[in-house]
């Protein structure tokens, strides 16, 4: 009997929840959609929940040894997550199915994009942003800018955090921007 990696793997479940609705909750965040044009539609907020999935797992990365588990369960939750929504929306099994792969296809070009954008200059993260979070809208060139330095802020702090503390879920985002704010300026909550 496996007792204990019963209640780890129990214990990593549990903590890729607790990441996922920290993910969900500042994607959701007003600043974002009043204040730097992400549309406010099904696919601008599927495309925030990425955003911030991404920020995550990248950071989950780093530690891979420890932390692949966590990584996959973090993103076995976001799926089960997007397949519930669907089915809620009224989409048929059928229909689930195929919308869940080319969801995931979409999230893993969104995460190379995002990868190859913090690893280069801003322009080439402002490049991915525009196709992949404002895919279908023409944003100001302000609006990029501001989640350009909101990425590189919170890759950065996330960077920073230990991995005790990411193993343990112990992980926040700052502030998404405000009115006339630039990065890292704070937002007004809703």
């Amino acid at each position: 009997m496996k007792i204990p990696g019963l209640f780890r793997r129990s214990r990593v479940k549990e903590t890729a929840h607790t990441l996922y609705i920290i993910v969900v909750e500042q994607a959701r965040r007003p600043g974002f959609y009043r204040h730097c044009g992400v549309p406010d539609t099904v696919d601008g907020r599927f495309d925030m929940i990425a955003m911030h999935a991404f920020l995550l797992l990248r950071r989950l990365k780093r530690d891979h040894a420890q932390t692949a588990d966590l990584a996959q369960a973090l993103f076995d939750v976001m799926f089960a997550d997007m397949d519930q929504n669907l089915r809620q929306m009224g989409v048929g099994d059928l229909g689930v199915a195929k919308r869940i792969k080319t969801m995931a296809k979409a999230f893993y070009g969104r995460l190379a994009a995002y990868e190859a954008g913090l690893a280069a200059e801003d322009a080439t993260l402002a490049d991915a942003l525009r196709r992949n979070l404002f895919r279908k809208t023409n944003p100001r060139n302000g609006d990029v800018a501001v989640l350009v330095g909101y990425m590189r802020r919170e890759a950065a702090a996330l960077d920073a955090l230990g991995l005790d503390r990411m193993m343990a879920g112990d992980v926040g985002f700052g502030p998404a921007p405000g009115p006339g704010q630039g990065p890292g300026q704070g937002e007004d909550k809703a």
